[in-house]
């Protein structure tokens, strides 16, 4: 199995750019954050691949999604970054970095902190250009504040809006991966950081 996260580095704080602010979820953007999921309901049911969220997912049982994101945060095991305007207001999406599927392993058996990373922009944003915005700005952040080796990015089967954007990005898309919940991903990386 491979490393996720160097002991003893420190964790990126913040990234911004002229459209969007990233930082740490954690349940101080609880409104912010459920007015986000509630309004990209449908498309996040395809975007994970889920009945998450559903059509009656409370404020409280979404406090306990930011409690578990903030903990891991803190922890390493896991980092995830809301995606706010720069006034902080309104958030736009978020930002998931997470260790590979142990079954993966053998994949990427020769690489040690390669990170597996997802995000989402709200539905209302889908057609502004944030979405490729957002991997411009991850793809800047990942090459010159993180200690990655390798970063892969898996989408949804059902997400073909976003795999077109890999796609259309210059990504490679690479095997299929499964997560520890059954759900089947394609896998687009770098083509510098595609293996052999």
């Amino acid at each position: 199995m491979t490393n996720f996260y160097p002991s003893g580095t420190l964790v990126p704080a913040a990234t911004s750019t002229d459209r969007l602010l990233l930082r740490p979820l954690t349940v101080d953007h609880l409104a912010l954050d459920y007015d986000a999921v509630m309004a990209s309901r449908e498309q996040l049911n395809r975007w994970s691949q889920t009945t998450w969220p559903t059509p009656d997912f409370t404020l409280a049982e979404n406090r306990a999604d930011l409690e578990r994101h903030q903990r891991e945060h803190v922890e390493g095991v896991a980092f995830t970054y809301t995606v706010l305007e720069p006034t902080q207001t309104r958030c736009l999406g978020c930002v998931y970095i997470n260790p590979l599927p142990v079954s993966t392993s053998d994949l990427y058996a020769k690489e040690n902190y390669i990170a597996r990373v997802s995000f989402w922009v709200r539905s209302d944003e889908l057609n502004s250009g944030l979405e490729s915005h957002l991997l411009a700005t991850l793809r800047a952040w990942f090459a010159n504040q993180w200690p990655f080796a390798q970063v892969i990015y898996p989408v949804s089967q059902q997400n073909l809006p976003q795999a077109a954007l890999f796609c259309g990005a210059g990504f490679v898309e690479q095997a299929s991966i499964t997560l520890a919940d059954g759900r089947i991903c394609r896998v687009y990386a770098e083509p510098t950081q595609v293996r052999e």
